[in-house]
C-alpha cells in the first residue's frame, strides 16, 4: 500500500540473542552474588583486610585500597595503583566481598609481575575506545551511501573493540585463578569457603564470556550487512 512494504532484517536475531547471552550472565552474577553476599567468612575479614592481607602476602607495598561509590564497581586502576572496592565489597565480611576483592588483587599481582595479557590489554585501550567510538557511524555513512571503504573501515574499527574483549577473558579468568589460590594459601577462606567464592568470580567471568560473544554477533551483523550491500551493488 503507497508503494511502501515492510522487510524483517533477519540480522537483527544476531541482536537479539547477544542481548539474551548479556541478560542471562547479569542475572546469573545478581543471583549469586545475593547468595553469597548473606554467608560472612570465618575469618571475618572485610573486602579492605583480605585485599591488604593478599597484597602483603604477594610483597605488594605500593598498592593503595580504597572505597569507591555503586555496586559490583570494584576494580584495579594501573596507572595509580589503587584497587578499588564498592560498597558491597570494601567493608563487609561476606564471601562474595573477600572473592571479589582478591580478585581485583589478582589483577594488581598481574601488574606487579609484568602478566603478558594484561599489558596488551592496556596497550589496546586506547585503540578499541577509538574503534567502538567510530565504528558504528562510519559504517552506517558507508551503507546509507554505499561507499564500500567505510563500511570496511567500521567493521575493522569495530574489530579491535572485539579484539579488546578477546584479550579481557584470559585476564579475568587468570586473575580469578590468583584470587582463589591466594584466598586458600593466606588462610582467608577455608576450602569450602573458597567454592562459594569460586562460584562468584566464575558467574563474573560469564559477562565477560557473555559480552565478547555478543560483539562478535554484533561484528558478523556488520559484515553480512556490508556483504549484501556489495551484492545489491
Amino acid at each position: 500500500m503507497y508503494g511502501y512494504y515492510w522487510r524483517f532484517d533477519p540480522t537483527y536475531l544476531l541482536i537479539i540473542i547477544g542481548m539474551l547471552l548479556s541478560l542471562a550472565a547479569s542475572a546469573k552474577l545478581k543471583s549469586t552474588f545475593a547468595t553469597y553476599r548473606g554467608r560472612r567468612s570465618a575469618s571475618g575479614l572485610t573486602g579492605a583486610e583480605a585485599a591488604r592481607r593478599i597484597l602483603n602476602a604477594a610483597g605488594i607495598t605500593d598498592v593503595q585500597i580504597v572505597p569507591v561509590r555503586g555496586s559490583l564497581t570494584d576494580h584495579y586502576d594501573p596507572r595509580s595503583k589503587t584497587v578499588r572496592l564498592s560498597e558491597d565489597i570494601y567493608g563487609q565480611t561476606s564471601l562474595a566481598a573477600v572473592g571479589v576483592a582478591a580478585h581485583e588483587c589478582g589483577h594488581a599481582i598481574q601488574h606487579h609481575i609484568d602478566y603478558a595479557p594484561l599489558s596488551i590489554r592496556s596497550a589496546l585501550v586506547p585503540v578499541a575506545n577509538f574503534g567502538s567510538t567510530l565504528s558504528w557511524p562510519l559504517f552506517f555513512a558507508g551503507l546509507i551511501f554505499s561507499i564500500q571503504p567505510l563500511l570496511t573501515l567500521g567493521i575493522v574499527l569495530f574489530s579491535f573493540a572485539v579484539l579488546f574483549q578477546l584479550v579481557t577473558l584470559p585476564v579475568e579468568f587468570n586473575a580469578s585463578s590468583r584470587a582463589l589460590h591466594m584466598l586458600e594459601s593466606t588462610g582467608i577462606l577455608s576450602r569450602d569457603e573458597n567454592s562459594g567464592a569460586r562460584k562468584v568470580l566464575r558467574a563474573a567471568a560469564l559477562t565477560y564470556v557473555a559480552a565478547l560473544a555478543s560483539s562478535i554477533l554484533q561484528l558478523l551483523r556488520l559484515i553480512i550487512l556490508a556483504g549484501g550491500r556489495r551484492s545489491d551493488d
